[in-house]
């Protein structure tokens, strides 16, 4: 019958602690277990619990509180305090402390149930098969939770080495239609094909660092990295990437900016990113022949100054429903069969999340289908200072060519660099492994190194150690990742990089890089 199997199952493998100084009440109850089929250890005091607890590791304490040397109350105090003994079920039993406030007092401190003795022994068996069941249920439900922890582990690990493969070939990609960019002599169409192929290979590296973001902020691995700076100047960059996507969509793109500075303290990668995932949306979900405004002033909110920027568009605008969820991860505002405007649903989540790491908020407006969408986003500002409404003008880029040594794995994104450099005048050596790279370093001594981790026998992190134990800092040491995680900057730091920079680098970046140097 069910029942008894049942009833078999909660007492064939279960360990009772009786814990009880009157040796007749202790030896009844011990009998009633017993004769169920529990197995029972026996202790009188409550010193003598805690060592049973500790070495057995009963399933149930069945604790009468008042014990000769410390109290049943203390006793499971000191059971719940250590890890090894907190999940261990308390019952606690008394023919003395029976008031409610002694119940509760017993409750509160920790024990699972609470039984008034003189009690029946069908009562204790019952009892007993509660908790049993209950810490079964819990120590499943911890089974799970472990599963869980140990299969997002897996996931997350999977997304890192999934990021890494996918970037070196998208770093060759880039490199390459960079130096086709650059040449200048493609007609129309081919210039078209260019274009297109940067536009995708752009948006891929977007997608990838989202999947990679979104699982880190998950987990609370992402560290701001905050700097002053001008706001005007992220919007400025962000905007210049999209001006020629709204072009080749057809569509209108318009900003208004402060003239004066926008001080703050704040991640520039990240706030770039936060208006890179709006500005793609807006461009994502609005047809050709629509509208993109981009607005930015500053704004008192609850006593605090601050900068507010508006993205606002023309395009399917967002139901009611969804305006709800849209900052929920996987959300989508393009729910049908077709999908046309793809996306994988993460970019808001992430804008939501970096905004409020940065103690800055955002909000989502829409008056319905086919009425655009408008996103803002509110973020506090240092105080003014007597010259900070001055206009800033940034000294030009020094630019010259240099000795650089690329160490680099993958055939590809070797080859393509080094066409890179090359073209911009500078002198590249190159190399396919740490060890040979290591040497090419020592005997030829460039200016710069651009060095890829994931190198076969010597990786990137022991050629950086190598090189400042051998040179010092007479070299630049600039590591080339698909790992783009705070752990990886840190060591990378550790290991004598001066700069960390992720895969694929964009040749407008590698080129600011390489000046500033």
């Amino acid at each position: 019958m069910p029942g008894r199997a049942a009833v078999a199952d909660l007492s064939s493998s279960a360990t009772i602690l009786n814990v009880n100084d009157d040796e007749a009440n202790r030896y009844l109850s011990s009998r009633t277990l017993r004769m169920v089929g529990y197995r029972v250890l026996e202790a009188a005091t409550g010193e003598e619990a805690l060592r049973l607890a500790m070495q057995e590791r009963p399933d149930v304490v069945v604790l009468d509180v008042k014990l000769p040397d410390i109290s049943g109350y203390e006793v499971c105090q000191r059971l719940r305090a250590q890890p090894e003994t907190a999940s261990i079920a308390v019952m606690h039993t008394s023919a003395t402390f029976v008031t409610t406030d002694k119940k509760v007092r017993g409750l509160e401190g920790g024990a699972d149930a609470y039984l008034t003795e003189p009690f029946e022994s069908e009562e204790l068996i019952a009892t007993v098969r509660s908790l049993l069941r209950m810490r079964r249920a819990e120590q499943e439900l911890r089974r799970r939770a472990e599963h869980l922890t140990e299969a997002d582990r897996r996931k997350d690990l999977f997304l890192a080495m999934l990021a890494h493969e996918l970037r070196n070939p998208l770093a060759a990609i880039t490199t390459a239609v960079g130096i086709l960019d650059r040449r200048g002599q493609m007609d129309t169409k081919d210039g078209r094909m260019v274009a297109i192929v940067q536009r995708q290979t752009n948006h891929l590296a977007r997608l990838v660092d989202d999947l990679l973001d979104v699982s880190r902020l998950t987990r609370g691995k992402v560290e701001l990295r905050k700097t002053r700076l001008d706001l005007r100047g992220v919007l400025e960059q962000v905007l210049t990437v999209f001006r020629p996507q709204a072009e080749s969509r057809n569509l209108k793109l318009e900003s208004s900016l402060p003239t004066v500075p926008l001080w703050m303290e704040a991640d520039t990668t990240r706030l770039v990113q936060v208006f890179t995932n709006l500005l793609d949306n807006a461009t994502k979900y609005t047809d050709a022949g629509g509208s993109i405004q981009v607005k930015a002033e500053r704004s008192v909110e609850d006593g605090r100054m601050g900068a507010r920027v508006r993205v606002k568009d023309t395009g399917i605008g967002i139901r009611p429903e969804v305006l709800l969820s849209v900052f929920e991860l996987f959300s989508q505002a393009d729910e049908s069969l077709e999908r046309s405007r793809g996306g994988l649903g993460i970019g808001l989540t992430l804008v939501h999340n970096l905004v409020e790491m940065h103690e800055g908020r955002v909000e989502a407006h829409s008056d319905g289908p086919g009425r655009g969408s408008e996103f803002a986003v509110w973020l506090p500002l240092l105080p003014v200072a007597s010259d900070s409404e001055q206009e800033v003008v940034l000294p030009a880029l020094v630019k010259r060519r240099r000795h650089i040594l690329v160490v680099e794995d993958n055939e590809d994104a070797r080859q393509a660099l080094q066409d890179l450099l090359e073209t911009w005048g500078h002198r590249v050596e190159v190399a396919a492994d740490g060890l040979r790279g290591l040497e090419l370093a020592v005997q030829r001594s460039p200016e710069v190194a651009l060095v890829d981790i994931g190198l076969p026998g010597l990786d990137g992190y022991r050629v950086a150690e190598e090189l400042r134990a051998k040179m010092g800092q007479g070299i630049r040491l600039v590591a080339l990742t698909g790992y783009g995680g705070t752990e990886e900057h840190s060591r990378a730091r550790e290991a004598g990089f001066d700069l960390h920079l992720v895969k694929p680098v964009h040749p407008d970046a590698l080129s600011r890089l390489l000046s500033e140097l």
